[in-house]
């Protein structure tokens, strides 16, 4: 599917890597790199999830893409069909995303923390036609939760789960692993006109005051957004990554899947957080060139000493609310190079080196180039300021056209997309027009994030509303998460109960634990705790 109009450039046949796609770019390191390791899970899996960890050669995980491949195309799901995708950080997400692309379809990651409630809303907007996952996440049933969705999201036509013991009518995807032959991928049910790398590759869902929105892109998009992560960073061939970033965003796949696949290197995965692990996978045999952490928690990290021995050469660290990056502190690791990485929700990424002095480098008004400063670097994005001092953001990884097509008349949520290609990211901002500069200094209004769970929060006060009309909810800052919810009601466990029940994300489900004197405070578990 190629949202651009026929006439348009980039949905014409071009010369060079601009016709790539993801998959194809997979296929030729596995050709040039078959017995190298690939992909890697953390060793602590069996605490979060199902299964022993996996540790595949870039041979065996090309074989596992195709046997997921060749299970899409054998179920009759047709070209172009959109398939949900809701893993724990693991390698069956990796290969998951991957066996899709090469199916040739249309890769549609959920966040793991979305319950039903979000994960019914989205799928039901894109029309998705199967959604994969896996047994158990942690001691939840994360294969009933996607049966109860299935059930509400009437194009779903299959779940499919890795895993033991999954439910009767789930379709298991564990013994494409151990399959001795493999039937081949069945060819396309259509020819795919121009471009291939101009066809869609995935789906991410951004929110919006209004509800979800979904954000189509193209492998040229998605490998933009890649590649000015991976010049910046200044990876070599051939690195070894370590990552506690899921791929289900944009900047999931940004700073996971794609600087992966363009390096050729070594992928392990970290499924957060657990920091005496994290620590043992970059010291011990997976010994990483870069690790792909959040910016506030490196910095704690850094504070805690455990970056001053041995430590990764490079450090990715996102930041889902760039406004806190201007009042970071100074980076202090001399060895450790950091590259910060600003989220403007599902629009785009950009990424910057510190400096010698370890202050963060301003965004430059204009032309986001990779890696700045280089002769001959590449243009990924490009950043302006909008009237109402808000960042817009067009470009080579900006989404050109809303998805489904026509969803810019449907009255549903969606992507307003500017007459020059400018999409306002909703974060205010303060120029610099002397050096051509802006500073993020706030984050979209009514929109709340928790550790880069986004809500909007009118709607979860509608939620409550029908609840308890006594329920109230509100949003304080905080240094790790960014955000974090506070609720209050008379029967605080009784609202528990029925925000669980009505399927809301667990994050909105904590806020309402006993803070009084005596009770012991409930964390926020990670996603193996749901």
């Amino acid at each position: 599917m190629i949202l651009d109009e026929p006439a348009n450039s980039e949905a014409q046949p071009q010369q060079g890597a601009s016709r790539v796609t993801i998959d194809e770019i997979f296929r030729r390191v596995a050709q040039r790199r078959p017995e190298a390791l690939a992909l890697a899970d953390a060793p602590n899996r069996k605490t979060f999830t199902d299964g022993a960890p996996r540790r595949l050669t870039f041979a065996q995980a090309d074989r596992a893409v195709s046997a997921i491949a060749g299970r899409l195309r054998h179920m009759q799901l047709p070209t172009d069909a959109i398939v949900g995708i809701q893993l724990p950080n693991i390698v069956e997400n990796i290969l998951a995303i991957l066996g899709v692309m090469r199916a040739g379809m249309i890769a549609a990651p959920l966040p793991l923390l979305w319950r039903r409630a979000d994960a019914v809303a989205a799928l039901t907007r894109v029309g998705a036609k199967a959604l994969i996952t896996i047994g158990h996440v942690g001691s939840f049933n994360h294969c009933q939760l996607a049966m109860r969705v299935a059930a509400e999201v009437f194009s779903i036509r299959y779940v499919c789960g890795f895993g033991a013991d999954l439910p009767d009518g789930v379709v298991p995807f564990d013994d494409l692993f151990t399959a001795e032959k493999l039937d081949p991928v069945p060819p396309l049910d259509r020819e795919r006109a121009s471009n291939p790398a101009a066809h869609l590759a995935a789906i991410t869902f951004d929110i919006g005051e209004a509800g979800v929105v979904p954000v189509a892109r193209s492998h040229l998009q998605l490998l933009a957004g890649g590649l000015g992560v991976l010049l910046e960073s200044r990876l070599v061939q051939d690195a070894t990554m370590l990552s506690t970033l899921a791929p289900s965003s944009f900047a999931g796949l940004c700073l996971t899947l794609l600087p992966w696949l363009l390096s050729g290197g070594k992928l392990s995965l970290h499924h957060p957080f657990d920091p005496p692990v994290l620590v043992g996978q970059w010291r011990g045999d997976d010994r990483c060139g870069a690790l792909v952490v959040p910016g506030p928690v490196a910095f704690r990290l850094a504070e805690a000493g455990v970056f001053s021995r041995t430590g990764p050469a490079c450090v990715l660290a996102p930041w889902r609310s760039p406004e806190r990056l201007g009042t970071s502190p100074d980076w202090r690791e001399r060895d450790t190079v950091l590259v910060d990485v600003s989220i403007f929700g599902e629009i785009g990424v950009v990424a910057a080196r510190r400096g010698p002095v370890g202050r963060p480098t301003p965004i430059p008004f204009g032309g986001i180039v990779a890696p700045r400063g280089s002769p001959g670097a590449v243009v990924v994005a490009e950043v302006t300021a909008t009237a109402h001092g808000t960042v817009a953001l067009r470009g080579p990884m900006v989404p050109h056209h809303n998805f489904p097509p026509g969803a810019d008349r449907s009255g549903l949520p969606h992507l307003a997309i500017g007459r020059a290609g400018l999409i306002d990211t909703g974060y205010t901002c303060r120029l610099d027009p002397g050096a051509r500069t802006l500073a993020i200094t706030g984050a979209p209004p009514g929109i709340v994030n928790v550790g880069g769970y986004r809500f909007p929060l009118h709607a979860l006060q509608d939620t409550l509303g029908c609840l308890d009309t006594g329920a109230t909810l509100a949003t304080l800052p905080d240094p790790l998460l960014g955000q974090r919810l506070i609720g209050n009601a008379v029967d605080r466990y009784a609202v528990q109960a029925a925000l669980n029940t009505a399927g809301v994300n667990p994050i909105v489900a904590e806020a309402f634990h006993d803070r009084s004197e005596g009770h012991a405070q409930p964390r926020i578990r990670n996603a193996a705790g749901r």
